[in-house]
């Protein structure tokens, strides 16, 4: 096996055990075995379990990123509706059995800013709250970036609250929330 081909078979291991259990719950032994790689392949691929958290919070982020402007792309028809499909989103993805709340606030909430955890995080809030703007500014609304910051809260809500509970009707109560917020700045299904 190659080091590409060891380096995601690791990856794919670190994202299934550390988003179901928990980073600090997982050892490197057990990412090993569950890999299928020798513990030399792993340490050589990821020289610290730093290393390896952060390549798996980048790699998660772009994966969740593409997935949901791909979702919202296909299915949101005219700009109005694209925000909105936001929450249409994330209404399937609380509904996965392996659903779990965000994993950047989970690792966040179990390591702080170590390793470059908290970094990552705060890149992968940016990175959305960018996406959001976007998506608002192709709106007639005077404030886009409030506007989408104010969206973005109703989606960690969202999410917070549907791991919390176990409940993905979170994410239509944000929708809706959101139809409210966009409808008195002003925007319309166009």
């Amino acid at each position: 096996m190659d080091q590409e081909e060891a380096r995601t078979r690791i990856l794919d291991a670190a994202e299934r055990l550390f988003y179901a259990r928990g980073i600090q719950a997982v050892g490197m032994d057990e990412l090993r075995t569950a890999a299928g790689v020798s513990l030399k392949r792993l340490y050589q691929c990821f020289p610290a379990k730093h290393d390896l958290v952060e390549a798996y919070l980048r790699r998660r982020d772009a994966r969740w990123r593409a997935a949901l402007a791909e979702y919202v792309e296909g299915h949101a028809g005219a700009p109005g509706g694209r925000p909105l499909a936001v929450f249409d989103w994330l209404h399937g993805w609380f509904a996965a059995p392996d659903f779990r709340g965000c994993a950047f606030l989970n690792s966040f909430g179990e390591l702080g800013d170590s390793g470059g955890v908290g970094r990552v995080a705060r890149e992968h809030k940016r990175a959305l709250l960018g996406y959001l703007t976007g998506l608002v500014g192709a709106l007639p609304v005077a404030e886009p970036e409030a506007v989408a910051a104010q969206l973005a809260l109703l989606v960690d809500g969202a999410i917070s609250t549907a791991a919390l509970t176990g409940d993905p009707a979170a994410a239509r109560h944000a929708r809706t929330a959101a139809e409210s917020l966009l409808a008195a700045a002003g925007a319309r299904e166009a």
